[in-house]
């Protein structure tokens, strides 16, 4: 659905796309802004353009543009402007997927906390608050993508609508009503949903009149006769085909081998099909983006990599699934083998670098910020809080003897503390641990720690926090105070004042380290020793880091480094190591092939 009377880059007849009135195959690969530190975005671009692609997808989180409500941002590395037209400079056209939803591994799928955790949201409906809140954001976001459309001078030759709406639900009239926001906000270019390979999940995401693609990792004969047979007209389009896959935490790390990705989109392509490579480069979740899983019996946190074994790897090397997909391009474009292939950017020479412990973990907490008070444990929702920590604390009189501790609705991770002393550490399934009385008070001090909110399936928008209680025995536990540490929202100043704080303790809180570097390049930090935490760099919080793996380095940006002294700050929450690596390659953890199949 077009606006009546304009004229779309990309149409399409006789289950074929056409371009400007000529057959075209949409060649793409998704490569997200968010993901990747802006300085580097034209070389990745340009990395993409290499492999033989013609075009680039990117999803587009609400979230990260609105961290707050009515504070929206497209500036920096939110500025989805320049990353366009770096693009189209590079001749690349863009398909942009505005969401709202967009999963893509990414905390909340997208949506912003401050919506989902509204009492009474209905997510993804034609609930009214729920369909007010995104058309707020749309009228920020829509008029920018209508100016950077092809028909405009821009890049932009297809917008997709909602994503994989079938896997979650079947409102159609939601589904409508989002087509519709974006029709009236000044989309003319092409419109298109994206659903799984199965009558289920097309059954729920698409329309009538509206191109479907799928989203697949195999099989796209049968995925191919599906489409054919439901929707005749339609070209066939793999808006995702999963050449790779990411990671949780406690896992191994998934890989695919080039052989078995060249095979698959071979198929996709010998089937007269349009195709993007879902990650061409994955980029990284820097910050505390990552989102996370839950197979029905535990949460499943994503990694701070999103490496996804992509052809152009999280930092920008070529790898052997570059060149097994760049072979298969060329057969259709013999001028694509005669691209200059750039090689794999400049990296930082190994060394080790010293650690000095700085502030004890609790001390330095309690110092940070300033207490909440309440009668009962508030959600971060309530604290207004989306990722972090919040650290809670009461006063509970014990009884003597044993007594068994419960924390209700724990979400996700729990470090306890009596009266300063580690005692537990609990998660959602493990949340009740025993504790001697002896007739007096304590002070309970939990650490409640976000560990991603779930992206996909039918659990996305819960709450983070302690959502249920605190009970010793039967007992409630009244009379709290939280404080609020959002790690991800500190300022260089805050990390600081955090750091020093108080002094340290020798087994925890925060540590720091100095990197001297004449010329700034990439590398790949490694905390061995070290238990769990997170890195900031230069007050840049690049992300998690935790001894289970499969992940154990943290690929650091060149553009994050200045020449002279720079500064690497730890918080960690279980066991400080002796010394931080600076490594010249990643470590992703032990592989294990994975292809997903949807059976």
């Amino acid at each position: 659905m077009t606006p009546e009377g304009s004229t779309a880059t990309l149409s399409h007849a006789d289950g074929a796309f056409l371009r400007d009135g000529r057959p075209h195959r949409i060649l793409a690969g998704s490569l997200h802004y968010f993901r990747v530190h802006p300085e580097q975005w034209a070389d990745r671009l340009g990395r993409l353009a290499a492999l033989g692609l013609n075009t680039v997808d990117t999803y587009v989180p609400w979230n990260f543009h609105e961290r707050r409500p009515g504070e929206v941002r497209f500036d920096g590395w939110r500025d989805l402007d320049r990353f366009a037209r770096l693009a189209q400079r590079e001749g690349l056209d863009v398909v942009v997927r505005p969401g709202p939803y967009i999963c893509a591994e990414w905390d909340n799928g997208g949506l912003p906390a401050w919506v989902t955790g509204i009492p009474g949201m209905r997510l993804r409906t034609c609930h009214g608050p729920f369909l007010d809140a995104v058309g707020r954001w749309f009228d920020e976001l829509i008029p920018r993508l209508a100016d950077l459309q092809a028909g405009r001078g821009g890049p932009v030759v297809a917008v997709q609508i909602e994503n994989e709406y079938g896997s979650y639900g079947d409102d159609h009239a939601y589904v409508r009503w989002v087509r519709d926001a974006l029709v009236e906000r000044g989309i003319s270019e092409l419109l298109f949903t994206a659903d799984g390979p199965t009558a289920l999940m097309q059954d729920g995401g698409a329309l009538p009149g509206v191109p479907a693609a799928a989203t697949l990792g195999s099989k796209p004969g049968e995925a191919a006769a599906l489409l054919r047979a439901r929707r005749p007209g339609d070209p066939f389009f793999v808006a995702e085909f999963w050449n790779g896959w990411f990671d949780h935490w406690g896992e191994k790390h998934h890989v695919r081998s080039p052989a078995s990705a060249a095979e698959s989109m071979g198929r996709i392509l010998d089937e007269g099909g349009s195709v993007s490579l879902y990650m061409a480069h994955g980029g990284t979740n820097f910050g505390l983006w990552s989102g996370a899983n839950h197979d029905g019996d535990k949460l499943q946190p994503t990694v701070t990599s999103y490496d996804s074994d992509a052809p152009i790897a999280e930092h920008g090397a070529p790898t052997p699934k570059f060149f097994a997909l760049r072979e298969r391009l060329a057969a259709l474009d013999p001028a694509v083998a005669d691209r200059p292939v750039p090689a794999a950017p400049p990296l930082l020479a190994p060394r080790s670098l010293e650690v000095t412990r700085r502030a004890a973990l609790l001390d330095s907490l309690r110092a940070t910020a300033e207490p909440v008070r309440s009668p009962v444990p508030l959600s971060f929702e309530e604290l207004g809080q989306a990722s972090g920590l919040v650290l809670y604390a009461a006063e509970p009189r014990l009884p003597a003897g044993r007594q068994e501790l419960t924390v209700l609705g724990l979400h996700d991770r729990a470090q306890v503390f009596v009266d300063g002393v580690a005692v537990a550490v609990l998660d959602r399934e493990t949340a009740s641990f025993p504790v001697h009385g002896t007739g007096a008070p304590v002070r309970l001090e939990l650490l409640v720690e976000n560990q991603g909110r779930i992206n996909y399936g039918p659990l996305l928008g819960q709450g983070k926090g302690i959502l249920g209680g605190v009970l010793v025995e039967r007992r409630r536990v009244h009379n709290w105070t939280m404080r609020r540490l959002p790690l991800d929202e500190w300022s260089p100043a805050d990390l600081a004042r955090a750091a020093s704080a108080s002094g340290p303790d020798g087994r925890t809180g925060f540590a720091t380290a100095r990197l001297a570097v004449d010329e700034p390049a990439d590398t790949f930090v490694a905390l061995p020793g070290f238990g769990k935490g997170f890195l900031w760099v230069n007050g840049t919080l690049l992300g998690r880091y935790w001894e289970i793996g499969p992940q154990r380095t943290l690929y650091l940006p060149g553009p994050l480094l200045h020449p002279g002294e720079n500064t690497l700050t730890v918080l960690e929450l279980e066991r400080f190591g002796d010394h931080i690596r600076l490594e010249d390659r990643p470590e992703l953890g032990p592989p294990e092939e994975y292809v997903e199949t949807f059976d």
